[in-house]
């Protein structure tokens, strides 16, 4: 895992370069898995992959996959200071709308009591052909728990 740095005043969590992500494309991007900006913590789409190797996850099994997302989210969020009862909205990608079910009963599971707002849209590929669903999302720290 990469250090958080600042960049403009807001903290970059696991920072990354798309070429090591993605040495198939010729890309060479910095991004980074999360940032925070003041009490506002943005999480990148996060789909069925391993954030320490890059490694796909749960290829073939929707279910597995936004389980791995959503686990995602869940370890991002910490390693901003927040929580998942922090969540405010959630993003959900599908390319298949026969997914939406099981993606939102294992959705269902991870957000239970905390009543996030949530967009889905079915989409027509995501950037890789074994991925299936990707879930990004925003979550606001109050004050008392800062």
């Amino acid at each position: 895992m990469n250090d958080p740095i600042v960049a403009g005043g807001h903290t970059r969590i696991r920072p990354f370069n798309t070429r090591d992500t993605y040495p198939e494309q010729n890309l060479d991007n910095d991004l980074c898995q999360a940032v925070v900006a003041g009490n506002t913590v943005y999480v990148r789409g996060q789909i069925g992959q391993d954030l320490d190797t890059s490694e796909s996850v749960g290829v073939g099994d929707v279910r597995a996959q936004t389980e791995r997302a959503m686990a995602n989210i869940d370890m991002l969020l910490r390693e901003a200071g927040a929580r998942m009862e922090h969540l405010v909205k959630l993003t959900i990608y599908l390319v298949d709308p026969r997914y939406r079910e099981t993606v939102y009963r294992t959705i269902g599971r991870w957000t239970k009591g905390v009543h996030p707002i949530s967009t889905g849209l079915v989409v027509s590929a995501l950037a890789r052909p074994e991925w299936l669903v990707e879930i990004d999302a925003i979550a606001v720290i109050p004050e008392d728990a800062r």
